[in-house]
């Protein structure tokens, strides 16, 4: 990085982690557009891994770093295994999976006990969000199906097509309003950033079955596409921003390459890639544990190709997800159709979906550690009612205009409007930030630790009570109302 940029980031108070991770990311981008096609020398590999050796020792002769960072995977390793062990009993209890991750992360971070620390190298930081994203927006989108658009379609439709861009536009409105310093793009980021919602971390929420099936997957749905509906926002919003990448580019270059050239690489790749599938298993040539292999390489396939092309891999990733489901379930013939009656048709997906959901944990409490808890030290009263604002006025407004003559009730607009958690792609978005270097990266970074943070602890805490107290609400309900809009309410089991 020239010393210029850094000097101008560092003045305006960006963590030196930060900086580091910009300078691994810029280093990345020359590697693979200078070196695409060439293989390293031997004598180039010995030289590159020498000096690398000899800098850590002058960094570190008494390779402290290298026993840090065993102590950092010790620690995420005894978190992870010791959720594991309990984690059907705290299922039933206000402790999400969200909260032991981010808490212990705090806890463990350089706020408390500082056993995990990242700052000196950020590039594992980014490779690991980077990834949990790619992957979950991946599977996401797979597992999206026409039918959860048509039976029961209005709730996602929706909150999709009217909430979402409304939820941009009030949070852009509402930082204008209580984060002064920023310009109206970098706002209008700020906006974007927190719009998507991430069902999985409401565990309770979006899976009690006492929450009638129209709820719950409408959150669902709403959740496994609007952080891709999204991004172009974000691009977009970037490629306003001057000094960024994206500015480089221009609005029209970025349009056609992160937006059009992006999506249509990630089409292919899924489209193609289930129909081989299809196509492999109707020959009994692939192997169950392959098959769950199977996804994983398509969603990197997506990814790298649109990187390569100076294009989204955000955005391919999770439209080869969307056409790879499709592709499964609409190309079914003979052997695989009798299988396919038999078991789950997206069967394939469910070690993409386990991996995807473990490494978003692992990102959590990486979160914790290192944005959340910094952040605490900084909290201010503008940032503190601004997240409160986000998770309240800023979801549930767009969704009560959004769910305006729909039929459903008030309970369940006031339930779905509540339960918009935000989480990793918040967390995804706002480091990308931080590679382009906007100038009020640092106010924008902690608004958002704030508010996911806010979001992880109160709708954790509230996903089982809530969700208890709708249902009973809706089986009364039902017992006076003929053709209720929510659906027949499910009994609970004695």
């Amino acid at each position: 990085m020239p010393p210029s940029i850094s000097a101008a980031l560092r003045r305006d108070g960006l963590p030196g982690w930060a900086v580091r991770a910009v300078r691994a990311v810029r280093a990345r981008v020359r590697r693979v557009r200078v070196g695409v096609g060439r293989r390293p020398s031997a004598a180039c590999i010995k030289e590159a891994t020498g000096a690398h050796t000899a800098a850590r020792k002058r960094m570190d002769p008494e390779g402290q770093n290298m026993s840090g960072g065993a102590w950092t995977v010790v620690a995420v390793a005894g978190v992870t295994a010791a959720y594991a062990l309990g984690s059907r009993r705290l299922s039933s209890t206000p402790l999400s999976s969200a909260i032991v991750f981010v808490g212990s992360g705090i806890l463990l971070g350089p706020a408390a006990l500082d056993l995990v620390d990242l700052r000196q190298d950020a590039a594992p930081i980014i490779a690991l969000l980077e990834t949990a994203l790619a992957l979950v927006l991946f599977t996401d989108a797979m597992t999206v199906r026409r039918r959860d658009l048509v039976t029961g379609g209005f709730l996602p439709g929706r909150l999709l097509g009217i909430g979402l861009p409304l939820s941009i536009g009030a949070g852009w409105l509402l930082a204008w309003l209580l984060l002064p310093g920023l310009t109206v793009w970098e706002l209008a980021l700020v906006g974007a950033i927190l719009a998507p919602t991430d069902a999985a971390l409401g565990g309770t929420a979006v899976s009690h079955p006492r929450v009638p099936a129209l709820v719950r997957h409408g959150l669902n749905v709403e959740s496994g596409l609007n952080d891709g509906m999204v991004l172009p926002f974000f691009v977009l919003f970037l490629a306003a921003i001057p000094g960024t990448h994206y500015a480089e580019e221009g609005v029209a270059g970025v349009f056609w390459r992160a937006l059009v050239l992006s999506t249509v690489l990630g089409l292919l790749v899924g489209g193609l890639g289930g129909r081989l599938l299809q196509w492999s298993r109707a020959r009994g040539w692939a192997t169950g544990e392959w098959r769950q292999a199977y996804p994983l390489a398509l969603a990197a396939a997506s990814y790298e190709l649109a990187v390569v092309t100076d294009g989204s891999g955000f955005i391919a990733a999770w439209a080869a997800g969307f056409a790879f489901g499709f592709a499964l379930r609409r190309y079914r013939t003979g052997q695989v159709r009798e299988a396919f009656d038999q078991e789950d048709p997206d069967r394939p997906a469910e070690f993409a979906e386990n991996l995807g959901g473990l490494l978003a944990a692992i990102s959590l409490l990486v979160f914790g550690a290192v944005l959340l808890g910094p952040a605490l030290e900084h909290l201010n009263w503008r940032i503190l009612l601004y997240a409160v604002l986000s998770l309240t006025l800023v979801r549930m407004l767009p969704v009560a205009l959004s769910l305006a003559g729909s039929g459903l009730r008030l309970p369940t607009v006031a339930y779905v409007g509540w339960f918009g958690l935000r989480g990793l792609a918040s967390v995804v978005l706002a480091l990308l930030v931080v590679e382009e270097h906007v100038p009020g990266v640092e106010q924008l970074g902690r608004v958002v630790a704030i508010t996911v943070g806010l979001s992880v602890l109160l709708h954790g805490v509230s996903a089982v009570a809530l969700a208890e107290r709708y249902g009973r609400w809706l089986g009364r309900t039902a017992t006076t109302t003929r053709d209720l809009r929510e659906g027949d309410p499910v009994q609970p089991e004695k």
